[in-house]
């Protein structure tokens, strides 16, 4: 008959003991073993038939089945990622919006003058309090300062009117009216929301980082018109040429 062998079980000092019975069907062979890691002691006993029996404890007989067994007093815990804040994303930089607008460089006193800025989603690789990471990046708001006192905030950066499909000087999400002549320092702000991924899923970081970007002035000029008798290419040196 085939070896039984029995499970191995922990005592209360973080040893582990096994045992092992073979029956061949004339003499049954028992074999047992203590240990904690490495070593161990065995004994062997051996009923046969006619009623006696004999007990070798010096050296008993290897059973004929393997358990194998491990340490019970290791504790074999895998250390979760941290958690992590907009605070610990102090390293990690998305890059500078671009931002532009139309007429370039210039608008119109009481007209409407479009302003637009692009940025996009990025994921950087790091270290996060001795992890390694990838954090992601993506855009969420826009807000826009018009440089005379005013801000607009939209969800997108805004296009040219020839990508809206719009006329010249009409309203955009992101376009704006100057009531004075002047030049004017336009720059937007973007909002970005932020993800962390340990090497599995990706974890949202509550809270935004943002990303500013200037150095577009408008040039804003008042536009007059008036009846006149040839155009300036006829007439060069006529009113308002």
């Amino acid at each position: 008959m085939s070896p039984v062998p029995t499970s191995a079980q922990c005592n209360d000092v973080g040893t582990w003991t096994s045992t092992c019975i073979e029956n061949t069907g004339t003499e049954v062979n028992v074999g047992a073993s203590t240990g904690s890691g490495g070593g161990g002691s065995q004994a062997g006993v051996t009923p046969r038939g006619g009623g006696s029996e004999s007990v070798d404890v010096a050296e008993a007989a290897e059973p004929d089945c393997v358990v194998e067994l491990g340490r019970c007093d290791i504790d074999y815990q895998v250390e979760a990622p941290p958690e992590v804040t907009i605070e610990d994303l102090a390293s990690f930089r998305p890059a500078t919006p671009r931002i532009g607008g139309e007429p370039a460089g210039f608008g119109v006193v009481g007209m409407p003058t479009n302003v637009y800025a692009s940025a996009g989603a990025q994921e950087i690789p790091g270290e996060i309090l001795g992890w390694d990471v990838v954090v992601r990046f993506e855009p969420a708001a826009y807000v826009f300062s018009y440089g005379d006192g005013t801000t607009g905030r939209s969800a997108s950066g805004g296009a040219s009117w020839s990508v809206l499909g719009q006329p010249q000087f009409t309203p955009t999400a992101t376009s704006h009216v100057y009531a004075q002549r002047g030049v004017y320092p336009v720059s937007v702000t973007v909002e970005y929301t932020a993800a962390v991924t340990f090497g599995s899923t990706w974890r949202s970081v509550p809270g935004v980082v943002t990303s500013s970007a200037g150095g577009y002035e408008v040039d804003v000029r008042e536009v007059r018109t008036a009846l006149v008798d040839r155009t300036c290419l006829e007439d060069p040196a006529g009113p308002g040429c």
